[in-house]
């Protein structure tokens, strides 16, 4: 019986993680954890619960099955320090997958979840100033440099975001021979996407609890128009995706494009940055060129 992964989604946040580990779970012989974000090896309140429930999660895969997990906090330094020295000697031969996304698009997405969690109250621009994981899970090199220093470039596999809503079958077909899958995926349109932050309401706990109760609920959905419900989501939705400033703009992305130009350097992607990102990942042959050399 498989107890450990034999591969892991490690981030990044707001990346589209949730879909593609709905993909593969969807596969005879991928065992995806049913809780995804198990968050083991980077919390210390998770990893205080031990080896035996983190094996739990995948007490029921198959003895043949490639097992995989997803924990986007695996790629959240400085917030969680101690992940890397985990996984080493935990699941020591596990393969990781890390999908990036315009770090810019990336940071207002994160904040947006934030927002909805309420995690963040103030808006963006208050916001940048008073939590810099914003900028940090967005600084691509510094997130994956511990795992090739740690696994090599041979146990981690980029991916895209965008390429992957452009391409995605391909895009799955990259990541099934990366983990060793004999069989050839499909990727499942009718899946949709998972997680979306501009689809989330603010969370309330009274709120909330009208929602999900089963009594109320039905009650809700019988007596109440749909018109008038919506009106009322709308007390918790944010009304606009939030917009930067011009200045703001331009001061992330001197800092991205800092870390873009060695994340390209890796992957034989001279000169990306912030400007040409989308259309440099997009166009780039599907398996990238590693260039030796770590700096």
């Amino acid at each position: 019986m498989n107890t450990r992964p034999h591969f892991i989604i490690i981030g990044a946040m707001k990346c589209a993680t949730s879909s593609l580990h709905e993909q593969l779970a969807t596969h005879p012989g991928i065992f995806m954890t049913q809780l995804k974000e198990p968050n083991f090896f980077s919390d210390d309140d998770q990893y205080a619960k031990g080896m035996a429930w983190y094996e739990s999660h995948f007490a029921d895969a198959s003895p043949m099955d490639l097992c995989g997990e997803s924990s986007t906090h695996y790629t959240k330094l400085p917030t969680y320090p101690h992940t890397i020295q985990r996984l080493q000697e935990h699941v020591p031969s596990a393969k990781f997958i890390y999908v990036m996304r315009h770090p810019i698009d990336r940071l207002v997405s994160h904040y947006i979840h934030e927002w909805t969690q309420c995690v963040i109250s103030t808006d963006i621009h208050q916001a940048l100033e008073q939590h810099p994981e914003l900028i940090s899970y967005s600084q691509y090199s510094q997130q994956l440099k511990p795992y090739l220093d740690a696994f090599g470039f041979d146990r981690v596999l980029p991916i895209f975001f965008e390429r992957l809503c452009q391409c995605p079958q391909q895009e799955l077909e990259r990541v099934c021979r990366f983990i060793g899958y004999p069989e050839a995926p499909t990727w499942k349109e009718d899946l949709g996407t998972q997680n979306v932050s501009s689809e989330r309401l603010r969370k309330n706990a009274l709120r909330d609890f009208f929602v999900e109760a089963p009594i109320l609920s039905d009650i809700r959905r019988n007596l109440i128009p749909q018109s008038w419900r919506d009106w009322i989501k709308g007390w918790w939705m944010m009304k606009k995706r939030p917009e930067l400033s011009p200045a703001e703009v331009e001061k992330l992305r001197a800092v991205f494009d800092e870390d873009l130009k060695i994340l390209g350097s890796w992957l034989g992607l001279e000169q990306l940055s912030c400007d040409n990102f989308k259309s440099t990942v997009k166009e780039a042959p599907s398996d990238w060129i590693k260039v030796s050399g770590i700096r």
